[in-house]
């Protein structure tokens, strides 16, 4: 049997945590915006009001709950993949959904000048970059 400290074993455990973080993340986020669609939607209007984007809320918001229930959801099958199976593919794919994600959100923060919020989106990239490196198959 293999050392739980072995270079594999801290891949493996790398791997299910990652994955697991995005689940949370993208999950919760995205089921927020399907439940709570009318205060996701004003607060939204009101965010992008002063910005060339302020005409594409509805769109925005559709693509951007796509991409989160997505990334949250093959992250999440993905995790359990992981530990049935220790098959890394649909949370690779999962990690790399959130990736596009977060460049969306990136753009449109940048583009309605949240510079702030821009910044505080850069970690969560960063983690999903981390998920890419770490899920591929090597």
């Amino acid at each position: 049997m293999p050392s739980v400290y072995s270079p594999d074993a801290a891949s493996y455990i790398l791997q299910i945590l990652v994955s697991a973080f995005l689940a949370v993340l993208f999950l919760q986020s995205g089921i927020d915006k399907v439940v709570d669609r009318r205060g996701n939607r004003t607060y939204l209007d009101g965010h992008f009001a002063g910005s060339p984007l302020a005409g594409t809320v509805g769109p925005m918001l559709i693509v951007i709950t796509i991409l989160e229930v997505s990334a949250g959801a093959l992250s999440a099958v993905g995790c359990a993949l992981l530990l049935l199976t220790h098959d890394s593919m649909v949370a690779f794919f999962g990690a790399v959904i959130a990736g596009i994600n977060i460049i969306a959100l990136f753009f449109g923060q940048r583009v309605s000048k949240d510079y702030a919020g821009a910044a505080a989106l850069v970690p969560y990239f960063l983690l999903a970059l981390t998920a890419i490196y770490v899920l591929a198959e090597h």
